[in-house]
């Protein structure tokens, strides 16, 4: 018996280990695609529930769909009322994996991890990806398949068959459910759990069912935690998620006995019952809330007050009918610079903040914010690029150059913003701690920095003489400054004042600093020579 246990656990293990590094791959993967995928579900719920569905068989993971919903939420991206239909479709693509189990997928998994580990280990490109992805994928039900082997001796262990067979009561069988899923983040292992105790004769529909709900509701627990820590509006996404599987359960209690007869008339196999009451859960689920998520979500903001932000993934200026008007398509590309200098300015704020007081769901937020950035930098180059395509006179041509060098000076400042966010992190995480004089010498660069960002940013939207000639004496200031700091550093860790540890961290901050700076000059430049024509 202590070997099944063992061998169960290694494959609940193995399980587990295939489906986060599966998600991990598919978000790698897929990451573009979902972002169309998102840009369509914030048209209509329908939409959202049909992006959830999709996302979260890609992921093989509900909890990672909800997850990375409350943080585009709570980073502004997406509305708190958009997220309700991803949520929503990332219920129904869950029920993907124990439906695989009911087919015996287990049978076919060595194969897969095979194939899989080869076309990782030899293809190249996109097919190392695939490999990838197919390895753990097969890796997950290989997991699935030893623990199979481990259960059989199981159900005629006392405490094994009471349970999950002698589960009479199922409010009792909600609560075992939901407090397992809750402890390992996973509805797929209790429910896949189920369904193999089915194939072996040791699980009725009608014990399983209560199961099978409470497992829904105990899956609500990973986005509660990323709830937590997110904005207003991810605690609403999170709040959401938990209310839709609560409120499904208690309708599904209030009619059990006329729902296990649908499930036995819809199969004679009890795997295939429990795989099918776990569909029909999430699709009633679907079916009572999409179309009143608008007063649904009303109530939740009354019940969490509080104001939201959004900041749309795709650009919001840049009009494809003014590409045959050069200089109203350009009015739309300054536009568009403008606002993602607005979201660099504010992720670099942001991560120097952190500096401050650290916070996970902060850095989060600013990670978020980048995916906009570069979003923004790629569809203002490639717009350029089709504007280019047009018989442009000279001024227009220079216009359109100046442009494309200054969307990639934005997205660089946004990218010392995430370094800057790694330093920060690993300050909090090795308590490193920084002497009086190096935080008066890293808060007057900071200032000189921030206030040159603020004059360059504002550069974009109107040409202004004092503003450039501020930025330029300001840069040769930093560039005077770093040196002089790095080198007080230096007397400073001979002399055994500043610890060891705090010495690389805050060299490279200054240097991102001074970089930021540089980006600065760069803007400025180019806003010049603007005006010069």
């Amino acid at each position: 018996m202590p070997a099944d246990i063992l061998i169960l656990s290694a494959g609940l293990a193995l399980f587990l280990f295939g489906m986060v590094k599966l998600s991990q791959s598919m978000q790698t993967v897929f990451t573009e695609r979902i972002r169309t995928y998102i840009r369509y579900a914030v048209e209509r719920p329908v939409y959202g529930l049909l992006t959830g569905m999709i996302t979260t068989m890609l992921f093989q993971s509900s909890s990672a769909t909800t997850v990375l919903t409350i943080g585009m939420v709570s980073a502004g991206l997406i509305s708190f009322y958009s997220s309700l239909g991803i949520i929503l479709g990332a219920d129904i693509g869950t029920t993907l994996t124990v439906q695989l189990v009911v087919w015996k997928m287990t049978a076919l998994s060595p194969v897969v991890v095979i194939l899989g580990g080869l076309i990782w280990a030899i293809g190249r490109n996109s097919w190392t990806l695939i490999g990838e992805a197919l390895f753990y994928f097969g890796l997950m039900f290989f997991g699935l398949s030893l623990a199979t082997t481990a259960t059989a001796p199981l159900q005629d262990t006392p405490f094994f068959v009471h349970l999950f067979q002698e589960t009479k009561n199922p409010l009792l069988g909600v609560l075992v459910g939901a407090v397992f899923t809750g402890i390992i983040q996973s509805s797929a292992i209790p429910i896949s759990m189920l369904v193999i105790l089915a194939q072996q004769g040791a699980m009725g529909i009608e014990n399983a069912l209560p199961i099978v709900m409470g497992a829904n509701v105990g899956t609500t627990a990973t986005a509660l935690l990323a709830g937590s820590v997110a904005s207003i509006s991810g605690k609403r996404s999170a709040a959401s998620h938990f209310l839709f599987k609560f409120l499904c359960v208690l309708i599904c209690l209030a009619v059990f006995p006329f729902f296990v007869d649908i499930l036995k008339r819809m199969s004679t196999s009890a795997a295939q019952q429990i795989a099918l009451g776990h569909l029909l859960f999430n699709v009633l689920l679907a079916v009572s809330f999409i179309f009143i998520l608008k007063p649904f979500s009303r109530l939740i903001e009354k019940l969490i007050p509080g104001t939201e932000e959004t900041l749309p993934l795709w650009p919001l200026y840049l009009n494809e009918t003014c590409l045959n008007n050069p200089p109203e398509a350009l009015r739309c590309v300054k536009k568009e610079l403008e606002r993602e200098a607005f979201l660099a300015n504010r992720m670099m704020t942001e991560s120097l903040a952190l500096f401050e007081h650290y916070e996970r769901a902060r850095q989060e937020n600013i990670l978020y914010m980048e995916l906009v950035v570069d979003h923004l930098r790629r569809d203002v180059v490639r717009y350029l690029w089709k504007l280019s395509r047009n018989s442009l006179t000279a001024q227009p041509s220079r216009t359109l150059f100046n442009y494309t060098a200054m969307v990639d000076d934005i997205e660089r400042i946004a990218d010392h913003a995430v370094n800057i966010i790694e330093l920060a992190r690993t300050r909090n995480k090795r308590n490193v701690q920084f002497t009086e004089m190096g935080k008066v010498e890293f808060d007057h660069i900071r200032q000189l920095v921030a206030a040159n960002v603020d004059d360059a940013l504002a550069l974009i939207s109107q040409w202004d003489e004092e503003r450039i000639r501020n930025i330029t004496c300001r840069e040769a200031q930093i560039d005077v400054e770093v040196k002089e700091s790095r080198d007080r550093h230096l007397v400073r860790f001979y002399n055994q004042i500043d610890a060891a540890e705090s010495g690389p961290i805050f060299i490279e901050l200054l240097i991102q600093l001074e970089r930021i700076s540089d980006h600065c000059q760069n803007i400025a430049e180019s806003v010049d020579e603007l005006k010069e024509e």
